[in-house]
């Protein structure tokens, strides 16, 4: 049985593990988002927090991803159902282009158009979300899309612990020695990503300022 002919006899079980994939990446990079971006505007606000906080997203960003889920396991209430490790666990991996992204985007926006902001009495907090916000999404969605596409990548792992996902048939694979489970979890996994790739990348250049 070739390839294509196994993708015809199991689409099911893959369709089931794609939505499963994309379910477990969807809410892990909501979470990495609602993190991300408030601790990107703290260190653009407060640069010596610059150190602590992406030190910290760098150190999660460093161990290795089977590594991470392992550790996450005693942890209380993220260890009683597999889905919530992985979660976390790929929401730890996204946060670190997102805050630097956020931080990034904030920081670039004219010191110009701020003081333009503040002399039409607008506060810290309007020049925030009125002002420098909107001027640094293209940015921030840039640090998104490269969360988006190494999540999708990671989550693969998220089957070692039970979550689900194309992961499992990459370790059933794995473990029958067989290249069509494999390519089963594998192949569709990389379309993910290129799919996110390409979309994020569309809003991205859409929304970025128009240059004068």
């Amino acid at each position: 049985m070739n390839l294509l002919e196994y993708f015809a006899r199991h689409h099911r079980e893959i369709l089931q593990a794609t939505l499963e994939h994309v379910w477990l990446v969807g809410i892990a990079m909501l979470l990495a988002v609602a993190v991300g971006v408030p601790l990107g505007v703290l260190v653009a606000r407060q640069p010596w927090l610059a150190r602590p906080i992406l030190g910290g997203a760098n150190i999660a960003e460093t161990i290795p991803s089977l590594a991470l889920f392992g550790f996450l396991l005693p942890v209380p209430w993220l260890g009683d159902r597999a889905e919530r490790i992985a979660i976390a666990a790929l929401a730890l991996y996204a946060l670190l282009p997102i805050i630097r992204n956020t931080a990034a985007g904030i920081t670039g926006v004219d010191r110009a158009i701020r003081d333009a902001a503040r002399g039409m009495g607008m506060t810290e907090w309007q020049i925030l979300f009125q002002v420098e916000l909107p001027l640094s999404f293209s940015t921030m969605l840039a640090g998104i899309r490269v969360a988006t596409v190494l999540t999708v990548g990671i989550a693969t792992i998220a089957a070692a612990v039970g979550a689900g996902g194309l992961g499992e048939f990459i370790f059933r694979g794995l473990a029958m020695v067989n290249n069509q489970l494999i390519l089963a979890g594998a192949i569709p996994a990389a379309l993910l990503a290129l799919i996110a790739d390409f979309l994020l990348g569309v809003c991205e250049r859409r929304l970025q300022p128009a240059r004068s």
